[in-house]
Formats: structure tokens, sequence, C-alpha cells
């Protein structure tokens, strides 16, 4: 079982910038696209670089190709999570090689609101003469993905957000509703959003 969202570790210590520009650019040509997408915890360092800390000392970052569907119907034996995860995952040469790693994920894995990919940031980074792109959910849905598990280092990620740059709860509140939450995810998202007043 792969470790999720470690404190700062490697050789190389914690993506930041670089690392996400490394990560694009890995997936990009990999799957010989122009557009990556990053989700989870890191995917703040795409609109907000300098975010605090606490927010970006992950050492995992979870990312998939905007073209995963068409690669895995030209490679049906294959789901393109699978191969990022062995070719760029934990414990892999990738991860040894720069510290960090490369979860595979797809469109499915981070509750968010369908129409986040109208409020989405980007970023652009240089690839062996050309230009891709990394793409994640605007900060307001990347906290509502995360009221979704509430783990305490979801928490403590909403929590300093909120105590760099306020949020508005009840956007926040009216976006959640939006992801169709069960009662439970519903209650134990209110109860902590109230102790953000």
């Amino acid at each position: 079982m792969r470790p999720h969202g470690g404190a700062c570790g490697g050789r190389h210590g914690c993506p930041h910038g670089s690392g996400l520009d490394r990560a694009v650019r890995a997936l990009c040509e990999y799957f010989k696209t122009d557009t990556t997408i990053i989700i989870g915890s890191q995917a703040i360092l795409v609109g907000w670089p300098d975010a605090p800390v606490v927010m970006r000392t992950s050492v995992e970052i979870d990312a998939y190709p905007v073209n995963a569907r068409e690669w895995e119907a030209a490679n049906p034996d294959a789901e393109a999570s699978e191969e990022i995860s062995v070719l760029f995952g934990y414990l892999s040469d990738f991860h040894t090689a720069h510290g960090f790693y490369i979860d595979g994920v797809d469109e499915t894995t981070a509750c968010l609101p369908p129409d986040w990919r109208e409020r989405a940031v980007s970023r652009t980074v240089h690839s062996h003469g050309r230009m891709v792109t990394a793409v994640a959910p605007a900060t307001n849905d990347l906290i509502v993905s995360k009221l979704h598990p509430l783990r305490e280092k979801d928490r403590s990620f909403i929590l300093a957000c909120h105590q760099a740059r306020p949020l508005d709860i009840d956007l926040i509140r009216r976006l959640f509703v939006e992801t169709a939450p069960n009662d439970q995810a519903q209650a134990a998202a209110t109860a902590f959003l109230d102790t953000l007043k």
C-alpha cells in the first residue's frame, strides 16, 4: 500500500513548483498530450505556488493526462492510472530520482462540482521545445473535494487555506451540495465548516 500525502521527504524534498512542472512534463510526454490534470493537495501549486507550507508538503502528486480515455482505447490491455503508478509512482525510478512520485488517478477520483473545469486554474510548462499545460481545480473546488474524505490532513489543509485566504464558507457549502454528498459526508462537512466561522 502506498503512503498518501506524507510529510516532506526523499532526497529532493517536496515537489513545489519545479516538481509539479516535472510531473506535468513526464505525463504529457509519455501519453503524447498537451494537458495534465492535477488533483489532490498539490493541485494548489498550479494557482497558488507560494501557498502555506502545510498545504504543499506532500511527496505525492495526483494526476492524469487529459487524453487518458483515448490512450486506453488505443491500448485496450492497459489502464492509464496503473501505467502512471508503475512508471512514476511510489518506489519507481522516477520517485527514486526526484524524491516525489505521481499517483495515477482519473476523473472519478476527486468529488468535484460538475462545472469545476469552468473555474479551473492552469500553468504553462516548457517541455522539450513545446508548451504543455497543468490544469487544476480552483481553490474553492479543491476545498470541496477535501470535505468528502475530511481526514486529519484534509482538515489541516482547509484550515491553513482559510487562515491565509479566508474562504467564502457559504459558497463552499453550495459547491459541496452540488457534489451530491451522502448524509454522513454532509453532516461531517457542515460541522467542520461551522468551526471556521
